[in-house]
C-alpha cells in the first residue's frame, strides 16, 4: 500500500510517500510544492493543485492523510492555511484516494511517542523509520511524518 502524506501550507506544502507492506515501510518520494508569494491568493491555490495532483498521478497512491490545521494567532494566516488545507484535501478525494486526518500532537506521538517531540525530535526519527531518506526539506519531513503516522493508526482506526 503507498501512502501519501501532506503537511499543507499556502507557503510551501510538504508531500511524502510511503509504502507499507506487513510492518515494514519505505521511503517512496518526497517533495514540496512551493507557491509564489507575489501571487494571488487563486493563483497559489491553483498551483497547489496542479502540483500535488501530478504527484497522485505519478505515483498513484493508494491513500491519503494530511495534517489537522494548527491555530496561531493570526486569523487571516490561519484561514489561508485552512484554505490551502482545502486544496489538499480536494486533491487527494478527487483522485479517488481514501483520505485520513491528523492532529500535529498525533502525529508526534506516533513517531516519537510524545505529542510534545520537535521538528528535530521527527526528523531523527525518520533517519530510523526510513534509512537513508534524504529529505526535500522540513515540510516535507513532517508530510512523511503524516503517511507513517497514518500507516501506523489506521488499523486502529477501522
Amino acid at each position: 500500500m503507498l501512502i501519501l502524506g501532506i503537511d499543507p501550507s499556502l507557503t510551501c506544502t510538504g508531500w511524502g510517500i510511503v509504502s507499507k507492506v506487513g510492518n515494514r515501510l519505505t521511503h517512496i518520494a518526497n517533495g514540496q510544492v512551493k507557491t509564489d508569494a507575489k501571487a494571488t491568493l487563486s493563483e497559489r491555490l491553483v498551483t497547489l493543485d496542479r502540483e500535488l495532483t501530478d504527484v497522485i498521478l505519478l505515483h498513484r497512491p493508494d491513500a491519503a492523510a494530511v495534517e489537522e490545521v494548527f491555530v496561531n494567532m493570526n486569523p487571516q494566516s490561519t484561514l489561508k492555511l485552512g484554505q490551502a488545507r482545502g486544496v489538499c484535501l480536494l486533491a487527494a478525494a478527487r483522485a479517488g484516494l481514501p483520505v485520513a486526518e491528523y492532529a500535529t500532537r498525533l502525529v508526534k506521538k506516533a513517531i516519537v511517542g510524545t505529542g510534545g517531540a520537535d521538528k528535530t525530535q521527527v526528523q531523527a526519527m525518520l533517519g530510523v523509520l526510513l534509512p537513508g531518506v534524504k529529505l526535500a526539506g522540513a515540510d516535507a519531513a513532517d508530510a512523511l511524518a503524516v503517511a507513517i503516522a497514518h500507516a501506523h493508526l489506521m488499523g486502529s482506526l477501522r
